[in-house]
C-alpha cells in the first residue's frame, strides 16, 4: 500500500515539454531515498489543462503542481514527499474574485463545469497498465454485454441512450449499429476512426494516449452487437505515443483473454489490428478511411451503399470515431437512462473539445451538451488574454463555421450550432479576438481544404481552388465588385455537388464569415482596408504626431529605411516603402505607432 501517488502527465503536449525527464528524475530520487515501497510514480494521459503543463499531481493531498521543470522535482521530493510540506510557489494558482487561491484539482475553475465521461480515466490511470484500467471497472461492460445481454439488448441500450456520433455528422450511434447488425454477410467488421485531421484538434489523440483500453473494450462490445469478429483502428502515424499505447493495450488485452478466442468463456471471439494513416485529411471521411484500411488510395466513394451495408473489403462495416467509442462502456455499465439524463433533448451526453487560439486556458474540455459557448470560453477557458475582446469561435474545423460574439450564449449542441451556420464537427474550438481578420481566417481554412482535397471530384478539386483565388485577391487588396457574389455562388454549388462530406462542407468557413462579418469583406474590397490590421498588403502603420517624442528608435530598427524625421520632432513613415513588419511598433516605448 503506497502512502503517496505522484501522477505526471505523459500526453503529447507535456512530453514535448520534458515530462519524461520529470518522471525519470522522480524515480531516481525516490529510489535514492529508499521510498520505492511508499511512493508510486504514475505516468498518465492528458489532464486537460495543457496551458499549465507539464502537470504533476501528488495524492492524497491533491497538490496540483503546474509548469514543472525537471529541476523542480528535487524540491517536490525533499519538501513534499519526505517532509510533508507542499511547495507552494510551484502550485497552480487559480484567480477568483480578484484574489489568488492555492488550489487542488477538485476546485480549479477550469474543471468545475466539466463532466468527464469519455475522458474519465485520462490523467487518472497509467494507460500502459491494464490492471489500472480494470481497477476502474475496465472490461466490466464487455463482461456484462457478453454474459447478461443479447445482441439486440446491447443495440437497444445504445439507441435509448441517445448517443450520436462524435466524429462530426452526429448520426445516431444505435441506429448505425442496428443497420450493421441487420446486414446479412458471412463476415463483418468493426472500425475505429482515429485519424483526426482538423487543425487544432487533439481530442481523439488524448483519449488514445490516456485510456486506450476504453476504445478496445467498446469495439469488442460493438463486435458482439453487430456480429463481427475483427476490428481495425485507423490512426494517423503522426500520433506515435497513441500508436505505441494502443499496441501495448492490444497485447495486454490478448494476454488477459479479453481479445481473441472465446472471450469470458463464451463463443464470442474478437480481435483488433491497427492500421496507420499517412496523414491525409480526406481519410477522416468514412468511405475514404475504409478504402485506406484495404491498402488502397484513400478516396471517398458515393453513398449509398453505406459502410454498414458495404464497407471494408465489400463487407458490412460498423465505423465510429474514438470519442464515440469512449462513451460505450459507461453506457452499458450505468444504463441508457444515465447517459440520456445529461445534455439536451436531441443531443445527449457530453462533448469533448480541444480549446485553443486566443484563450487563457488552452486544453482539453469535456462538458455536458447544452453548455453555452460563453461558459466554455470564459468560465472554463478563462477568457481572452491581454484584455482583448472576443470576436469569434470556430467550431468544426475546416468543415465548420464561426460563431460571433452575438451568439456567445448559444448552447453547444448539434442542432443549435447548425442553426447559426456552424457545426459540432469532431470537437475543435478555436477562439479569435479583435486582432483576427475573418477574411484571412476563411482563407486559412480554405487553403487547408485545397491542399487536402483528394481531387476525385471537380467541385472540390476546382471549386475550392477558385474560391481560394478570390480570397487571396481580396486579402492582397485586389478585390473587385462582385467577388462576394462569386464566392456565394461557388460555395452553394460545391455544397450541392461535391462527392463527400468533406467537400460539401469545405465552403462553410467562407459562408459563416460572410454571414456575420460581411462588413470586413466589403472593407477589404471597396476601402482596400483590413479592419483588424492583419492583412499586410492592406495595413497602414502610422505614427501619431502628438505621441511621438522624436527618439528616433523606430527609424533605427526599420529594415527598409521607410521612417524619417529629426530627433525631438515627430517622425513619419513613407507608406510606399513600408513592408508592415511591425519592428517599429515593438520598439516604440510611447505607444505612438499603430497598425490600422
Amino acid at each position: 500500500m503506497y502512502r503517496a501517488h505522484v501522477l505526471v502527465c505523459g500526453g503529447t503536449g507535456c512530453t514535448s515539454s520534458n515530462s519524461l525527464k520529470i518522471i525519470e528524475r522522480f524515480e531516481q530520487l525516490i529510489a535514492q531515498n529508499g521510498l520505492n515501497e511508499e511512493i508510486k510514480v504514475v505516468r498518465t494521459g492528458c489532464f486537460g489543462l495543457c496551458e499549465r503543463g507539464p502537470i504533476v499531481i501528488v495524492y492524497p493531498e491533491g497538490a496540483f503542481y503546474a509548469r514543472i521543470k525537471p529541476e523542480d522535482v528535487d524540491r517536490i521530493v525533499s519538501e513534499h514527499l519526505i517532509k510533508g510540506r507542499i511547495v507552494k510557489d510551484l502550485i497552480y494558482h487559480d484567480k477568483k474574485d480578484g484574489q489568488v487561491h492555492e488550489t487542488s484539482l477538485s476546485n480549479i475553475g477550469f474543471y468545475k463545469k466539466q463532466h468527464r465521461v469519455a475522458l474519465r480515466n485520462c490523467g487518472v490511470i497509467d494507460p500502459e497498465n491494464i490492471d489500472e484500467y480494470i481497477a476502474f471497472d475496465g472490461y466490466k461492460a464487455l463482461a456484462k454485454a457478453l454474459t447478461e445481454m443479447t445482441r439486440e439488448e446491447v443495440i437497444d441500450t445504445i439507441k435509448r441512450s441517445g448517443l450520436r456520433g462524435r466524429g462530426g455528422a452526429g448520426f445516431s450511434t444505435g441506429m448505425k449499429w442496428e443497420f450493421a447488425y441487420k446486414s446479412q454477410a458471412d463476415k463483418k467488421y468493426v472500425a475505429c476512426n482515429g485519424d483526426e485531421g482538423d487543425p487544432g484538434a487533439f481530442m481523439d489523440r488524448s483519449v488514445l494516449e490516456g485510456d486506450p483500453h476504453a476504445v478496445l473494450e467498446a469495439m469488442a462490445i460493438a463486435g458482439y452487437a453487430v456480429g463481427s469478429d475483427q476490428g481495425y483502428i485507423y490512426v494517423r502515424a503522426e500520433y506515435p505515443i497513441a500508436v505505441k499505447r494502443l499496441q501495448i493495450a492490444i497485447e495486454q488485452a490478448r494476454a488477459y483473454g479479453l481479445l481473441g478466442k472465446n472471450i469470458f468463456g463464451t463463443d464470442f471471439s474478437f480481435d483488433i489490428e491497427i492500421r496507420l494513416g499517412a496523414g491525409a485529411f480526406v481519410c477522416g471521411e468514412e468511405t475514404a478511411l475504409l478504402t485506406s484500411i484495404e491498402g488502397k488510395r484513400g478516396e471517398p466513394r458515393p453513398r449509398p451503399p453505406f459502410p454498414a451495408v458495404k464497407g471494408v473489403f465489400g463487407k458490412p462495416t460498423m465505423l465510429n470515431n474514438v470519442e464515440t467509442y469512449a462513451n460505450i462502456p459507461q453506457i452499458i455499465l450505468k444504463g441508457a437512462e444515465w447517459f440520456a439524463s445529461m445534455g439536451t433533448e436531441k443531443s445527449k451526453g457530453t462533448k469533448v473539445f480541444a480549446l485553443g487560439g486566443k484563450i487563457v486556458n488552452t486544453g482539453l474540455v469535456e462538458v455536458p451538451m447544452g453548455t453555452t459557448v460563453r461558459e466554455i470560453v470564459y468560465d472554463i477557458g478563462g477568457g481572452i488574454p491581454g484584455g482583448k475582446k472576443f470576436k469569434a469561435a470556430q467550431t468544426g474545423g475546416p468543415s465548420g463555421g464561426c460563431i460571433p460574439a452575438s451568439h456567445l450564449d448559444t448552447p453547444v449542441d448539434y442542432d443549435s450550432l447548425m442553426a447559426i451556420g456552424s457545426m459540432m464537427g469532431s470537437g475543435g474550438l478555436i477562439v479569435m479576438d479583435e486582432d483576427n481578420c475573418m477574411v484571412d481566417i476563411a482563407k486559412f481554412f480554405l487553403e487547408f481544404t485545397v491542399d487536402e482535397s483528394c481531387g476525385k471530384c471537380t467541385p472540390c478539386r476546382v471549386g475550392t481552388r477558385r474560391m481560394l483565388e478570390i480570397l487571396e485577391r481580396i486579402t492582397d487588396g485586389r478585390g473587385e465588385d462582385g467577388d462576394i457574389e462569386k464566392l456565394e455562388e461557388l460555395a452553394t454549388t460545391i455544397k450541392a455537388t461535391a462527392l463527400c462530406g468533406l467537400g460539401q462542407t469545405a465552403p462553410n468557413p467562407v459562408l459563416s464569415t460572410l454571414r456575420y462579418f460581411r462588413d470586413e469583406y466589403e472593407a477589404h474590397i471597396y476601402e482596400k482596408r483590413c479592419p483588424a490590421g492583419h492583412c499586410k498588403k492592406l495595413a497602414r502603420i502610422t505614427i501619431a504626431a502628438d505621441k511621438c517624442k522624436g527618439c528616433s528608435l523606430c527609424s533605427k530598427v526599420c529594415p527598409v529605411g521607410a521612417i524619417s524625421g529629426q530627433v525631438k520632432s515627430p517622425f513619419v513613415i513613407d507608406q510606399s516603402k513600408c513592408i508592415k513588419c511591425g519592428a517599429c511598433i515593438e520598439k516604440c516605448r510611447f505607444g505612438a505607432i499603430e497598425k490600422k
